[in-house]
Formats: structure tokens, C-alpha cells, sequence
């Protein structure tokens, strides 16, 4: 649910009534979209139809914000925040900008040590962009005329003077809304897909997986084409790790491409009509992206190591040698 006095308490009751009225449109229209996951489900349920159970734990678990500042306060703005949610830190506009498109984020943070001109031109970039323009924004310290000229195109932007705890404190409530309305959008296309979505991940649930996989099995061996499997798995194997690098795998693959999240928190990607060589390369991008992307374990490291095994499609192969030969395999270079 909706914490609606969080949300209260996220903006102050001397706000311009213009404000106030954004804030809770913006928090509105992820409540009417709850309404409408709850109701899809209902109807499935009231058919018999198998569905994907909504997630019941804090949206925050799963949360991502981007910091973005340079100044002497940085390092204490991010631990602040790190401490509570996922984190991805860029010390530039031009690497903020890399982040916002590379993943999910559900928060912004811009510290100190920005000029006017820079704010001015990443407020621009989230108030012209409809992904982003209900993103929550908090601005810490100065710029205050820079963030009142974009109040309006931005209803979940604030300045907050009184230091980084402070900043957390106002700014994750607004967060958590964005993380739940982010978790019930999946939810909503694994209902569309009637199940066969993993809601957490937006990649196919194992059930769908390995059905599909039967079916590229047989049509590949019927067309004499070729069809690879790659393994992807962490140094770090943890659930979270595992839905940082699915969602951002499902954001990768090409659309003639499926893969799974399995219970050992590896993930199996399906390239259809590839061959062992071009295969070798679109899993060896992916797992650079996602080197470079995901969430490092810790602050004093800056990747997670992926490991990557390969393995395409024999003759003499069925669906169970071919996820034998792939797990058995050591991983490619």
C-alpha cells in the first residue's frame, strides 16, 4: 500500500497549493494503478487462471537512486543513502545521464558541487523526458531559484538545506512509491502475459523458460539452424545482485532472445538462430554491460565479476545435454 502520510510529510505545509496538488496526482496515479492490478488479478483468479503472487515485501528492498555530486559532503550523501537503498554514483552530468538510461532508477540525489548551469541542465534532461518526469529529485543545499523554475514540470522535486540524514529522511518515502508503482508496472505485464513474465525480473518465469526452450530445440533442429545457450552467474549470489543483473539483461536481449532467472540465482539466455562464435560476442557485451552497470557489493568495489558459459546446439543434442554441457562448461574469456 501507499504510505499517503509519508507522502505528507515529503513537502511541507506551506508549499505553494499548485505543489501540493502535483505531488499527490503524481502519488494518485500509482494508487489508481495498484487499483487496477488488484482488479486484473481478481478477474483471474474469479476464471481459475494461474497468476504470479504481488510482491508483499518493502519497495525499498529493491529500490536503486542515483547520486550525482562532486563536493566535499558527497561521500557522506552517499553512505546516507546507501545505507538504505541500492545506490549508482556518478560524478558527472554526462555519467548521470549513462545511468538513467542503462536501468531502473527510482530516485535522483544531486549533492554539491554542481554550478547552476549544470543543475539547470540535468533538471532539463528529466523535465523533457516522460520516463522521468515523476522521478522524486532532491537537491541538497543551494540552487534555490534553479529548483523553483522547475517545480511545475517536476512534481516530485524538492531542495532540502539541512544535510545529507535529513535529505533521506524527506526524500524515501517518495522513493518507495516510485519503487512500488515500478514493481506493479511488472506486475501488470506478467498479467498481460498471462503469467508467463517473471514480475521481479521481466524475463520469462522458469515454467514458460523451459517450454520455450523445448519449442526453439526442436525448431532449430527441424531448420537446421543454430540456437546457443549462455549461463550468466555472479561473484556475489544473492538475490539481489540476481534481479539487478535480470532486469538489466531483460533490457539487453533482442527480441528474438528469452532468458530466466533460475533458483540458484544464475541466468539462462536463449540466442535463437546464433551460432557458438556470434553468440560468443552478444554474451561477452552483455556481461561487460553489466560489469559496468550492476550494483557492486560494497563500497569499496566498483563491479561484480560476471562469469559467462556458452555452449550451442549439436545433432546429437535434446534440451537436457544442452543445459548439461552449458552449466559443465568453463566459463568463456
Amino acid at each position: 500500500m501507499i504510505d499517503t502520510q509519508a507522502i505528507r510529510e515529503t513537502i511541507s505545509a506551506g508549499a505553494p497549493p499548485a505543489r501540493i496538488v502535483q505531488r499527490l496526482s503524481a502519488a494518485l496515479r500509482v494508487r489508481a494503478l495498484h487499483g487496477t492490478v488488484l482488479r486484473r488479478m481478481e478477474t483471474l483468479a474469479s476464471r481459475g487462471e494461474a497468476m504470479p503472487d504481488l510482491p508483499d515485501s518493502d519497495p525499498l528492498e529493491e529500490a536503486t537512486v542515483l547520486v550525482a555530486g562532486r563536493g566535499r559532503s558527497y561521500p557522506q550523501l552517499a553512505v546516507a543513502v546507501g545505507e538504505r537503498v541500492g545506490l549508482v554514483g556518478a560524478l558527472s552530468v554526462e555519467s548521470a545521464a549513462r545511468a538513467l538510461n542503462a536501468r531502473d532508477i527510482d530516485g535522483i540525489v544531486i549533492g554539491e558541487g554542481f554550478g547552476p548551469r549544470i543543475v539547470v541542465a540535468l533538471l532539463t534532461v528529466l523535465a523533457e523526458d516522460a520516463r522521468f518526469r515523476e522521478l522524486p529529485v532532491a537537491v541538497l543545499g543551494g540552487h534555490h531559484d534553479v529548483v523553483e523554475g522547475f517545480c511545475e514540470r517536476l512534481p516530485n522535486l524538492d531542495r532540502i538545506a539541512e544535510g545529507p540524514e535529513r535529505l533521506v529522511a524527506r526524500f524515501l518515502p517518495s522513493v518507495r512509491v516510485q519503487a512500488f508503482g515500478q514493481r506493479l508496472r511488472r506486475m501488470l505485464k506478467s498479467l498481460d502475459a498471462k503469467g508467463m513474465i517473471d514480475p521481479d525480473t521481466g524475463l520469462l518465469g522458469q515454467e514458460a523458460f523451459w517450454r520455450d526452450l523445448n519449442r526453439a530445440v526442436d525448431d532449430a533442429e527441424k531448420r537446421g539452424v543454430g540456437l546457443s545457450i549462455a549461463r550468466f552467474s555472479f561473484e556475489r549470489n544473492d538475490r539481489r545482485t540476481s534481479l539487478d543483473a535480470a532486469r538489466l539483461i531483460a533490457r539487453l536481449m533482442r527480441q528474438v532472445d528469452f532468458a530466466c532467472r533460475e533458483a540458484d540465482d544464475s541466468i539462462f539466455a536463449v540466442f535463437t538462430e546464433t551460432d557458438l562464435r556470434a553468440a560468443h560476442v552478444i554474451a561477452r557485451r552483455i556481461a561487460a554491460v553489466l560489469e559496468r552497470t550492476m550494483l557492486a557489493p560494497d563500497r569499496e568495489r566498483n563491479s561484480i565479476e560476471t562469469a559467462v558459459t556458452l555452449a550451442t546446439l549439436k545433432p546429437s543434442d535434446n534440451v537436457n545435454s544442452l543445459i548439461a554441457r552449458v552449466v559443465g562448461k568453463v566459463a568463456v574469456g
